[in-house]
């Protein structure tokens, strides 16, 4: 019976110290309705263990450089949504012309412009440069007379063409 009751204790213990490593750390605030007026005077309240809320974060564009606003504003000018001068500043005025035009579109208007409004601006991505623009700075390839026997020969066996 002492060796029952000497394995009983051995687990008792055993589970007493194993089971912090089980515990939770995160600490969840009680649902607003637990506080009730009744134990806001109380010096225990939950209420003042709060933490602070968290602040979200924004991601993305949050602002339009001023010399892009410009070509924006110039481009909305062109395109007779605009009436005042190109400033610069993303103003109430620059706003809702940029709305309207997306409207008209059949896009969604939202605060910052929408890419497809940009493009069909004129005022998409520049390409020019990329290595198959019309004039890029890469050379055409030589003619294949120039090209060695030996290295036509390959080119040839390595492709299956008998010559």
């Amino acid at each position: 019976m002492s060796s029952f009751r000497a394995n009983l204790v051995f687990l008792l213990s055993a589970a007493l110290m194993a089971s912090p490593a089980f515990a939770t750390r995160t600490h969840r605030p009680a649902p607003a309705a637990h506080f009730s007026s009744t134990h806001s005077g109380s010096a225990h309240s939950r209420s003042s263990h709060r933490a602070a809320p968290r602040s979200h974060k924004l991601h993305g564009q949050t602002a339009i450089e001023p010399a892009r606003v410009t070509e924006i504003q110039q481009a909305l000018i062109r395109e007779h949504y605009l009436s005042t001068e190109a400033n610069g500043q993303w103003d109430a005025a620059t706003e809702a012309a940029m709305q309207k035009y997306q409207a008209d579109q059949g896009w969604q208007t939202r605060l910052m412009p929408d890419s497809r409004a940009l493009k069909k601006l004129g005022l998409g991505p520049d390409y020019s440069g990329a290595i198959n623009a019309k004039n890029s700075s890469f050379v055409d390839p030589p003619p294949v007379s120039t090209i060695p026997n030996e290295q036509a020969s390959g080119f040839a066996q390595a492709a299956g063409i008998n010559r």
